[in-house]
């Protein structure tokens, strides 16, 4: 029998791969394979440390906040392809904004900017959207 490899994840060319195999689209591939903003901030102004329970994806974003405006995010994050993807578009939307409207920013949007979350990955957006409201609390 033989396997192939789709996005990581390993099926047998015999099943149907309805829930084994996830079509990834370009936008969310260079987001997972050259991800924005990783890593630590040391001068963050908060930093918020979430997960979803389902699947075990964890998510840590840190923000340092200047003048009101995001002056720099990073993140680091510990799942899945789509979830990595999202974090990297997270970031890429805080950065330069006020404060206010991070608050626009929704599981809708994180999908939109990655051309489109397959339903089995919204998870992802969901992830990184708990992350910022975290984030937005420490700050007030």
């Amino acid at each position: 029998m033989a396997r192939r490899f789709l996005t990581g994840v390993h099926y047998n060319s015999r099943e149907s791969c309805t829930y084994r195999c996830l079509v990834l689209n370009n936008a969310i591939l260079e987001h997972f394979r050259h991800p924005h903003n990783v890593g630590n901030l040391a001068n963050a102004t908060a930093i918020a440390e979430v997960a979803n329970p389902v699947c075990g994806d964890t998510m840590r974003l840190s923000v340092r906040v200047e003048g009101g405006k995001v002056a720099e995010a990073r993140f680091k994050t510990q799942g899945c392809v789509a979830s990595i993807a999202a974090g990297s578009v997270l970031t890429d939307l805080m950065i330069g904004r006020d404060l206010t409207e991070l608050h626009e920013i929704t599981t809708k949007k994180i999908s939109e900017a990655l051309d489109g979350l397959p339903p089995m990955t919204m998870h992802a957006a969901e992830l990184v959207v708990d992350a910022l409201a975290a984030v937005l609390k420490q700050i007030g």
